[in-house]
């Protein structure tokens, strides 16, 4: 039985060892793209899609202290640094997900407000909500740290959450913040769904008037790809965090009904994946991220090539004028 605990623990620390560095690198290379695009376009609303990438950059480097423990043959932290250790595990994931609440609420912004959104969405407002974001997450991943009520105490001497937080912390988070923002997601989804299609149904009056003979059929316009790639990252967020909640629920009825074993420890692994998705979704299903992208990677291959001392010339494509700011929250 021990020998099947310590093999547990081994592959979570390896899991842990290949998921961590994967997410800290995917979200870099994302903020970088979108630095670039935010120099060029001058563009607000990207801010929060790069708060987004630094936080779950955020989340990977957290992890990493976690892969450190794993493999440390005598380490023996105490309850306080555990305490504090998972805090800022689940601060970063907070700040991921409070992030893509504010970014369907600047892409809401954006569709509803589309004239006024340039004065509404200011630098200062930026700033401050993105401010907000970080202090709510601190907030919520420090709790148990100032409420011992929400703390529990093992003998392990690893760190993870059900060894250190009680399922009771687990409910009052989804009671208060993550059933809540599932709420908010339906809603902002649905409203800007029911744009996108009342702007399709237009065209199609248009055409059946016969004021556009030279249009083509309706087809998904900009607002319809972002729906969908918002409404697959959510998709994702909910299938990757719902077990966690839901089994931390069961356990504050029944704490026996789940005995503390290494499989609770991979509950909260999939929640993982999705500081991991994120910025995939987001530079697969975004054209002007995978246009920046392939410039970026196109420079490097340029300066490579240099340094080896090859000599030939590579034209210089330019670069186009990226879309207004409308354009850049609706195109998905």
């Amino acid at each position: 039985m021990g020998g099947a605990v310590v093999a547990a623990e081994t592959a979570l620390g390896v899991i842990l060892a290949m998921l961590a560095p994967l997410i800290i690198a995917v979200n870099t290379v994302v903020a970088v793209v979108l630095l670039c695009l935010i120099q060029k376009s001058g563009s607000k609303g990207l801010y929060f899609v790069l708060n987004l990438a630094v936080a779950d950059a955020a989340v990977g480097f957290t992890v990493m202290g976690l892969v450190i423990d794993e493999f440390s043959q005598n380490f023996h932290p105490p309850q306080i640094f555990c305490v504090l250790r998972m805090a800022f595990v689940t601060s970063s994931s907070a700040a991921s997900i409070l992030s893509l609440i504010v970014v369907a609420c600047d892409r809401h912004l954006a569709i509803r407000k589309p004239f006024h959104y340039g004065q509404l969405v200011t630098g200062t407002r930026v700033g401050l909500r993105v401010l907000g974001v970080w202090l709510v997450a601190a907030v919520i991943g420090f709790l148990p740290a100032l409420n011992p009520d929400f703390q529990t105490f093992s003998t392990s001497k690893k760190c993870f959450f059900f060894g250190v937080f009680r399922p009771a912390y687990m409910l009052t988070v989804f009671c208060v913040g993550f059933l809540p923002a599932l709420f908010v997601f339906i809603y902002l989804y649905c409203d800007m769904l029911k744009v996108a299609s009342a702007h399709m149904q237009q065209i199609l009056e248009v055409q059946q008037a016969g004021l556009a003979e030279g249009c083509q059929s309706p087809r998904p316009t900009g607002e319809l790809k972002a729906m969908r790639t918002v409404a697959l990252l959510i998709a994702c967020f909910t299938l990757s965090w719902l077990p966690f909640f839901v089994v931390s629920i069961v356990q504050t009825a029944c704490s026996t009904c789940f005995p503390q074993s290494p499989l609770e420890n991979y509950l909260w692994l999939p929640g993982l994946f999705s500081s991991l998705l994120n910025p995939l979704l987001y530079s697969y299903r975004q054209k002007d991220v995978r246009l920046q992208l392939s410039r970026l990677v196109a420079g490097v291959k340029r300066r490579i090539l240099l340094c080896l001392g090859n000599g030939r010339h590579f034209p210089d494509t330019g670069t186009k004028a990226l879309p207004t700011v409308s354009c850049l929250q609706l195109q998905g």
